[in-house]
């Protein structure tokens, strides 16, 4: 948060925040949460005392949490507004880590704004705005409701999300967002989509590797039991740290 409000008194400086459901949805499963700060190019480290190797040396996976919107200057456009103009700082750092991640075969989960970060990061492409370019869509985010937005959605039936979740076709997600992937990027397949209008709603890279995106918020959905459990696919991630660790 480059501007945080003058209510939370923090005049003129940065927050890096960690929303605590994320957190206690991996520490429920016995697995410790920690926070990487950025480490950005004009951060005040020194880099050659602490770089992103160090994360990745000392962590067995990277969960990558939603957030401000992907800048589309990362993935070679101009924002249609200024309001979507994203935040290019957190991509370039979130982009390094993953890739620092992949180097030494350890999984990546991102999670709505972490999914459309692992699409950009493999050469694809965002919706800016949903309601904006795909006029036929349904509605993917509700401001008055927010995590009480709920949709559909169905897995590819030979992918490793349906694996994960055997006995089950699909189901009832969260909807937090106005934008999602547009253009895939290379290596990268689809494993489910939106039941109404089919928007891409989880990915994963080819390869053993655990890398996959979903658009919902898992992390939201143990209070719920009619939505889809998170379990299966924290525990499909872990077992992926816990044999790369090994």
């Amino acid at each position: 948060m480059h501007k945080p409000p003058a209510e939370l008194g923090f005049r003129n400086k940065t927050l890096q925040y960690l929303e605590q459901a994320i957190a206690h949805w991996i520490m429920a499963h016995g697995a410790m949460a920690l926070m990487l700060p950025t480490l950005g190019f004009d951060a005040e480290v020194d880099r050659r005392r602490v770089t992103v190797r160090h994360y990745v040396d000392a962590l067995d996976g990277l969960v990558m949490q939603g957030g401000a919107d992907v800048s589309p200057t990362s993935y070679g456009q101009q924002p249609l507004k200024p309001e979507w103009g994203g935040d290019i700082v957190r991509d370039r750092y979130e982009m390094e880590l993953l890739e620092g991640f992949l180097a030494q075969g350890k999984p990546v989960l991102g999670i709505c704004r972490g999914c459309q970060l692992i699409n950009v990061a493999y050469g694809g492409t965002l919706y800016q705005d949903i309601a904006t370019q795909l006029a036929e869509a349904k509605a993917h985010v509700d401001a008055e409701l927010y995590d009480q937005h709920h949709h559909d959605i169905v897995f590819d039936p030979e992918s490793r999300l349906a694996k994960l979740y055997e006995g089950h076709k699909g189901g009832l997600v969260t909807s937090i967002h106005h934008q999602a992937v547009d253009r895939l990027g290379g290596d990268l397949i689809v494993e489910a989509r939106a039941v109404e209008d089919g928007m891409v709603e989880a990915i994963r890279a080819k390869g053993s590797c655990f890398v996959a995106g979903v658009q919902w918020h898992p992390e939201f959905h143990a209070i719920n039991p009619e939505l889809l459990s998170g379990e299966p696919l924290m525990n499909g991630f872990l077992d992926c740290a816990a044999a790369s660790r090994g």
